[in-house]
């Protein structure tokens, strides 16, 4: 089991990983719209999305992966009525490549984000 971190995608606020690579599948924290330097991106629910997936690439490539090794996302939304706009973003992310997802409505996120995703992907480096 390896910590993945990288300094492309927003340090964990909390005492977590940014992702966690165990033999050749990586399970990623959930990302919300915050920048590298740690700045929440705006209030736009498709500009925090295009952020959290933004972040998301950035750690499955230090992991030596990509949006195409994705298994599976989870997204958290705290308006459910956001599902299309985050959905018309995400697309754009998972073109051709869809892998199974979940969505979920939550009450809150942290830094009053409107969206969270995580995902699982696997990868075709090893990084021992």
């Amino acid at each position: 089991m390896k910590a993945i971190s990288t300094t492309k995608a927003p340090v964990a606020i909390g005492p977590y990983s940014q992702a966690m690579q165990v033999g050749d599948v990586l399970y990623t924290s959930g990302q919300i719209g915050l920048t590298a330097e740690g700045e929440m991106i705006g209030e736009d629910v498709r500009e925090q999305t295009r952020q959290v997936l933004q972040n998301l690439g950035e750690v499955l490539a230090a992991a030596g992966s990509g949006f195409d090794q994705v298994i599976k996302t989870t997204i958290f939304l705290t308006d459910i009525d956001d599902f299309i706009a985050v959905n018309t973003v995400y697309a754009a992310f998972f073109d051709t490549h869809k892998p199974a997802r979940s969505t979920v409505a939550v009450s809150a996120l942290p830094r009053g984000a409107k969206v969270e995703i995580e995902c699982i992907a696997k990868f075709l480096q090893y990084n021992y």
